[in-house]
């Protein structure tokens, strides 16, 4: 199970003319997941919280063609999908968001449907952005079922996908990220949002941090530089990665969240599903737009 807000999407194709579509971090990591993973043997849901508009039918219609399971997720009829406009000039993606009455700010206001989200999942995925957009008191609600969760034998995966803009303060946004790393048994973080951040100097400072807060597996991503996995057998570096020019970066740790996620589900270890990921991301990058068609993508 994946939590998040998948958003509405309005991609220019130039003048006035824009395409809609739908994409968000969380949901694209599902979305490759469900690529990735065999339908016989696993199910891909997200829980979210939508409006009853039109937009959002579409945007849960869309979700079932596709394979992503739909029933943990709420309607409002006080509030509608966020949306987010794509403008490019001189070659740059410019985002603009209208989402301050996103449904999704209100994902963890139904403790009784996010208890049972989490309690029917065995492998639970969420972002930073998830926690960002949900006022204070209902991070708090959402890190608490997490832990629950947890404690439980659930699986929680956490990318940690720092999007500073977003919270109240870069004091809060850092002791939120390490409360939500406290209860999550896998983490995902980018080394260049982390340096930043949190000051790490090195993929291994960062790796620690995460392991010392209880992580049981740290992959650091480093934007198609050199990753490192860290675990029980220490820290490894994965060098053999391939650089790449991209066409397009939008989606790139999202896609390698869910091929790595998938690869690990199904019994690769660490260093394997790091590779995995990455064979994804390499496909997604060099397309325009988050999410690549599932046909297309090459296992």
């Amino acid at each position: 199970m994946s939590a998040g807000e998948c958003m509405i999407e309005m991609s220019s194709l130039g003048g006035s003319e824009f395409h809609l579509g739908f994409a968000g971090d969380t949901l694209n990591t599902a979305w490759y997941a469900r690529a990735c993973l065999p339908a016989q043997n696993w199910d891909v849901s997200y829980f979210t919280r939508i409006g009853t508009d039109s937009f959002s039918a579409k945007m849960k219609d869309f979700l079932n063609r596709n394979g992503i399971e739909t029933g943990y997720i709420e309607e409002d009829a006080q509030r509608q999908a966020g949306l987010y406009l794509i403008e490019v000039e001189n070659g740059e993606r410019h985002f603009t968001y209208w989402r301050n009455q996103s449904a999704a700010r209100l994902l963890a206001v139904n403790q009784t449907l996010l208890a049972k989200a989490f309690s029917d999942a065995d492998i639970i995925y969420f972002s930073a952005i998830t926690l960002a957009i949900l006022c204070p008191e209902q991070r708090a609600v959402f890190i608490s079922h997490l832990r629950d969760a947890a404690c439980a034998g659930k699986t929680v995966v956490f990318d940690t996908n720092i999007r500073p803009r977003l919270w109240e303060s870069h004091d809060i946004l850092r002791e939120t990220i390490m409360q939500a790393a406290a209860v999550s048994q896998i983490i995902l973080p980018s080394f260049d949002d982390e340096a930043a951040m949190f000051g790490d100097r090195s993929l291994e400072d960062c790796a620690a941090r995460y392991r010392t807060a209880g992580a049981q597996a740290v992959v650091v991503k480093n934007g198609g530089g050199i990753m490192l996995v860290a675990d029980d057998n220490g820290m490894r570096q994965i060098t053999d990665i391939e650089p790449l020019m991209p066409v397009d970066t939008t989606g790139a740790g999202d896609s390698f969240n869910g091929g790595f996620l998938a690869a690990l589900l199904s019994g690769k270890n660490l260093e394997t599903a790091v590779k995995a990921g990455h064979a994804v991301a390499a496909q997604v990058v060099m397309q325009r737009g988050a999410l690549m068609p599932m046909e297309q993508l090459t296992l």
